[in-house]
């Protein structure tokens, strides 16, 4: 196996890692922003709010965008099944 072509299926991989994991981490940031500011003003220091909300935000992520998900992570698994083949 080439180093070049080591080097394309890691650059693959973090791709796909981006692209799949970076919706739900970015709206659980904001979120956890928004909730950080309005504790800061209201002075409500409860942990539960920001978990809680944080985790709702990801489930229903997941809950709308989970079979897209799944059929980039199967094209990237196939793809890496007839790289194997190849070699």
């Amino acid at each position: 196996m080439e180093t070049g072509m080591i080097t394309d299926v890691m650059r693959d991989a973090v791709g796909v890692v981006i692209k799949l994991g970076g919706p739900m981490l970015v709206l659980s940031m904001f979120a956890g922003v928004v909730v950080a500011i309005f504790q800061a003003v209201t002075q409500i220091h409860e942990q539960t709010i920001s978990f809680i909300l944080k985790v709702l935000i990801v489930m229903s992520v997941l809950l709308f965008t989970g079979g897209w998900m799944l059929t980039t992570l199967q094209e990237y698994a196939k793809e890496l099944f007839d790289l194997m083949v190849t070699i």
